[in-house]
């Protein structure tokens, strides 16, 4: 898997049978839901989940499972920041990519190369967009893709990313363009919704390299450009956002993915998360692919109610969090952390029995001194 992320062939369409069989896994009706950067990179974030990792390979639609399965998510755009970001991305754009040309300092837009990057599905997009390049490359001019279309294999199966544009330097350099409706009030934004925006980027630079290293003279900028709009107003600006620490990470944790053949073929047979089937039957698919739930799943996943309320009566410590769960070693559950720090259980000379007791008589102390015990 290591090797696909870094160079080589286009990614090669899964086998018959695999695609079979995940086709049987989303349900004979269901058509495949597409795997687009922010999911990428939510699954790198939580390479460990074997059930996002196989649900996202078979274009399982989470959100729809998840509201069969009566957990329905609470989050996504509203129509109106929907409507909102098309109408700036459309600002930015106009005019042959004018204003966004002149955000990286090109000063003559009529110079600037916008080829078509139309073709039929998007394997054949992904070619066009490889052969636009490639093209772009060689001619040594400016040149924007409007909404290439990348190619990137994720766990032995191919996902097709779109990233809002990518442009080519004269000196042979591509430079992935990020397009985002919130503000950059005084040079700087949100720090969160920047970090988002990288590591989003970061997946489109990751598919880059791929093409990159098949074309002469090319060589992916490892900095993207953030555009978002000015203060309170409706005018572009731009930042330079260098994302090697978000790439380093997203191709570490994408190598770390058991391959989708792999997970598939451990399922009990006749598994199926065909939505048409009964929510017990659904209940019981989903639960026959092991989770890796944090609650940081909450604003990346549609399924983390579902298995935020499975790791509850399970009572396991990654419900509280990563950062918890590793400072509480061997003790897996929420039973044996209050045991340990009741002294009914766990090795005493284990470090977090230790500082379970401490705090249990500190908490004792501090509640017998306010008189509450």
């Amino acid at each position: 898997m290591s090797e696909s992320l870094d160079s080589g062939p286009p990614p090669q369409a899964p086998t018959t049978a695999l695609r079979q069989r995940l086709a049987e896994l989303r349900g004979p009706a269901a058509q495949p839901h597409p795997l687009d950067a922010r999911a990428l990179a939510a699954l790198a974030a939580n390479p460990g989940c074997k059930r996002r990792a196989l649900l996202d390979g078979a274009g399982v639609d989470k959100a729809a499972l998840a509201s069969a399965l009566g957990s329905p998510a609470a989050f996504g755009q509203s129509q109106f920041a929907f409507m909102r970001g098309n109408a700036f991305e459309a600002k930015v754009k106009a005019d042959g990519g004018t204003e966004l040309m002149r955000l990286l300092g090109v000063d003559a837009p009529a110079q600037v190369r916008v080829p078509d990057l139309t073709a039929a599905g998007p394997e054949g997009r992904a070619a066009r967009t490889a052969l636009a390049l490639r093209e772009a490359t060689a001619a040594g001019e400016w040149t924007l893709l409007d909404h290439p279309m990348l190619a990137l294999q994720v766990a032995g199966s191919p996902a097709y990313l779109e990233p809002d544009a990518v442009v080519v330097h004269p000196d042979g350099r591509w430079t992935v363009v990020e397009i985002k409706s919130f503000p950059m009030i005084d040079g700087s934004a949100d720090a969160a919704k920047v970090g988002a925006a990288a590591r989003q980027s970061a997946v489109y630079v990751l598919a880059l390299e791929r093409v990159a290293a098949l074309t002469d003279g090319a060589k992916v900028a490892h900095s993207i450009l953030l555009v978002c709009p000015k203060d309170f107003s409706n005018l572009p600006t731009a930042s330079v956002v260098d994302v090697r620490k978000q790439l380093s990470v997203t191709r570490r944790q994408l190598a770390r993915l058991t391959r989708i053949e792999d997970i598939a073929a451990a399922l009990p047979e006749g598994t199926t998360f065909d939505l048409e089937r009964p929510a017990g039957e659904l209940t019981a698919a989903v639960e026959s692919v092991s989770a890796a739930y944090a609650p940081e799943c909450l604003a990346a996943c549609e399924l983390a109610f579902h298995c935020r309320d499975r790791a509850r009566d399970a009572g396991v410590v990654e419900a509280l969090g990563r950062g918890v769960r590793g400072e509480l070693g061997g003790l897996t559950t929420i039973g044996e952390v209050l045991a340990a720090a009741r002294s009914e259980a766990g090795d005493p000379d284990d470090p977090a029995v230790v500082a379970l007791r401490r705090a249990a008589a500190l908490r004792a102390e501090a509640l017998e001194a306010a008189g509450c015990r």
